[in-house]
């Protein structure tokens, strides 16, 4: 019998997730060549079975490739690609059709975690959770995460969206 990873508590409304996540970045050739499908679907179901329920994954990842491939709970914003180069966007318009996107290639009605891949430093963090929140808001998210966030960043985002 494996061992089962601890859960613990994000936020508070009532999140709950592993302790550890799986990330995904590696599964849709950010460091070498794709993996093999069902190399990847094996370790998604390993992880699992270990009591992860934290994937990783991000709408840059593949790209897109990745979200695809899990359809499953979590995903990030913030990272795209502009002729080559990654760019990191926060600005409303972005934050907007990078969720729309997502829940169309993950064929979800909402995502239990959205978080910013990284903050745009070009874009104040309450514009952007400002943008995610009205998502909450109309069914599409139910968690607003931020990935590499200062802890001044993360004060400022929750007095827009305390989660």
């Amino acid at each position: 019998m494996e061992a089962k990873v601890r859960r613990i508590k994000l936020g508070t409304q009532g999140l709950e997730a592993s302790a550890e996540g799986l990330g995904c970045m590696s599964m849709s050739a950010f460091y070498g060549p794709p993996k093999p499908e069902p190399e990847i679907i094996n370790l998604i179901h390993h992880a699992i079975n270990s009591g992860v329920t934290f994937l990783d994954t991000s709408d840059v990842y593949g790209p897109h490739t990745n979200e695809i491939l899990l359809g499953k709970l979590a995903t990030k914003f913030g990272a795209c690609f502009v002729d080559g180069k990654m760019e990191i966007g926060g600005g409303p318009a972005y934050v907007r059709a990078a969720c729309e996107a997502s829940l169309k290639r993950l064929r979800l009605d909402c995502i239990d975690l959205y978080h910013q891949h990284r903050v745009d430093t070009k874009v104040p963090i309450e514009i952007t959770v400002g943008e995610s929140k009205k998502s909450v808001e109309e069914g599409n998210i139910k968690y607003i995460g931020l990935s590499e966030a200062s802890g001044s960043t993360i004060r400022r985002a929750h007095a827009v969206h305390p989660t």
